[in-house]
């Protein structure tokens, strides 16, 4: 399972009906929860870093690493191979402390360009549905 923690400004239709599509075409392992928050709460609750350790988390960030989807599924694959939940952070229009950086297991940049917080929640469950397609060899996902 893989959970998706988002703040910022509330969704608009379009965000949500995105990632709707995408989390009913999920599949075990990668099926994925979605937590929506404003972006104050948000810093609050990272500030305790409520993690315990045993899960994967991955903060969505501009400084990270680029990778591809491929590499991407094969990430998420063996975070569950190891039982580890996947935790996947998305921040609002000011991103993430430095504490937050540093305590995360992975940076992931989805670009050099810089996305607003609906449209990178967007692509957050397509990559993760693209994932979940390479992980199990199916054709979404074409090479």
């Amino acid at each position: 399972m893989i959970k998706i923690i988002a703040g910022g400004k509330k969704n608009q239709g379009w965000v949500l009906e995105a990632v709707s599509e995408y989390q009913k075409r999920m599949r075990k392992p990668f099926d994925f929860s979605f937590q929506f928050m404003s972006e104050e709460r948000l810093s609050g609750y990272l500030a305790e870093w409520p993690f315990s350790g045993r899960e994967f988390v991955i903060v969505c960030d501009e400084r990270g690493k680029n990778i591809s989807s491929r590499e991407y599924s094969e990430m998420l694959s063996r975070a569950f191979s190891a039982s580890r939940e996947v935790v996947i952070l998305i921040g609002g229009a000011y991103g993430f402390s430095n504490f937050v950086r540093e305590k995360a297991d992975f940076l992931w940049s989805f670009s050099k360009l810089v996305f607003p917080h609906g449209l990178a929640r967007a692509i957050v469950a397509e990559q993760t549905y693209r994932a979940n397609q390479i992980a199990e060899g199916r054709p979404y996902h074409h090479e």
